[in-house]
């Protein structure tokens, strides 16, 4: 049977945030922000949305090879369980060592390293587009053989894996840094400064970074980020803005070369015309600032109430899909990502978000008429728009929203 290991564990990953977030209130950390850590689990929010539009049909995929081309058939024992972990886990080394050094790749995973902070809600902050590539450098496996829920499950507990290590939290895990990838070793992944940019592209094993010269071991102070601050909490354009990047030096390439080079070279890489190769630039401590634009303080109840209900309708969504029709599915994910839009709006003081929220609004009791949902939660949900509706025009009354750009 198929089973979502990710989604059953979302209540795991929340219960374990609220921890860290406690531990750092109590020692004074400051390893959270409102605005980075809601950026950070909308994009989880938004991923696991739009891979329910893709799962299905990837898994199909491999299925497909698995059922038709495999060369021979693995039988289900524990060597072979063991034996697929170790596999899985080195072909995760290499698909994510390869998203950071193609451009057309990197475009994707390059969501996942925007947050300047680290902590435990970074690990949830995933790419919409990521999922409708990475599955085919697993492909191998099925041509050996390897039965696809077998792969399902320990690609799935690969990936559970890798949230604890987004922690400050944990310093050093004595031998077993070794071995296994470790929070030392990520913080090192997820690093700025010049001599951490594309190391330690473990997944469980950090074996593979030693063997194939990409180990780095932690040392000066980690400046978390990429080297280009993404500088907006719009989830949106988070995963489209690379893309942007790409295709305006594209077309600043009058050879044809150079244009499919663009996608295809190293993070950092243009045509000669352009500069050529540029080198990501040491950090300068006394200009270093993080991203942190100022907004109105009356919004902050307004951006977690219509976060919550994101959270929730997400969360719905996520675990009935299979008992939606095509309409109700496609309509609650738009307003879902939608109401995340309008969070990451209100927290950078967009002025352009006024419109927009009246439109999302609006959509909001569309969706009450046109989706055929029990009565008791279409008056709740009509309920609540309503008080967004009543709330938010008198935010705006109160305090009109102006563009800080």
């Amino acid at each position: 049977m198929k089973v979502d290991y990710i989604a059953l564990s979302v209540p795991v990953f929340f219960i374990l945030i609220g921890i860290e977030l406690a531990y750092n209130f109590y020692k004074k950390l400051n390893y959270y922000r409102l605005n980075d850590s809601i950026s950070n689990l909308s994009q989880g929010i938004g991923q696991q949305l739009t891979g329910i539009f893709m799962k299905t049909a990837l898994f199909f995929g491999y299925k497909y090879i698995f059922e038709h081309w495999r060369f021979f058939e693995m039988p289900k024992t524990i060597w072979v369980w063991i034996i697929l972990f170790i596999c899985v886990d080195f072909f995760y080394y290499w698909f994510h060592r390869m998203s950071h050094q193609v451009n057309a790749l990197w475009a994707a995973h390059i969501v996942h390293h925007q947050s300047e902070e680290y902590n435990l809600t970074v690990a949830l902050r995933q790419s919409w587009f990521q999922g409708w590539f990475s599955w085919v450098f697993y492909l191998p496996l099925a041509f050996a053989g390897f039965d696809p829920i077998m792969f399902l499950t320990l690609s799935s507990f690969n990936t559970l894996y890798q949230f604890w290590i987004h922690t400050r939290a944990i310093k050093s895990m004595g031998i077993f840094e070794y071995v296994l990838n470790t929070p030392s070793h990520h913080r090192v992944h997820h690093g700025s400064n010049p001599k951490y940019i594309d190391k330690n592209h473990a997944g469980t094993l950090i074996i593979w970074d030693r063997f194939f010269g990409t180990f780095q071991k932690e040392e000066e102070e980690v400046y978390y980020g990429i080297t280009k601050p993404l500088a907006s909490w719009n989830p949106l354009w988070a995963n489209l803005h690379y893309w942007d990047d790409l295709v305006k030096t594209a077309r600043q390439s009058p050879k044809i070369s150079d244009k499919i080079k663009v996608f295809l070279k190293p993070p950092g890489w243009f045509p000669q015309h352009l500069g050529g190769f540029q080198n990501a630039p040491e950090i300068d401590i006394e200009t270093y600032k993080k991203y942190n634009p100022e907004y109105q303080s009356k919004l902050t109840a307004y951006v977690l109430v219509q976060f919550l209900l994101a959270l929730t309708a997400g969360s719905v969504i996520l675990f009935s899909y299979t008992k939606l029709d095509t309409l109700s599915l496609v309509s609650g994910a738009v307003f879902t990502l939608c109401t995340l839009t309008t969070c990451g709006a209100l927290l950078e003081q967009k002025q352009w978000l006024v419109k927009f929220e009246y439109f999302r609004l609006a959509l909001g009791f569309l969706l009450i008429l046109i989706l055929k949902f029990p009565i008791g939660y279409q008056v709740i949900f009509a309920g609540i728009q309503l008080i967004s509706v009543i709330w938010f025009f008198n935010l705006q009354k109160a305090n009109p929203i102006s563009d800080e750009d």
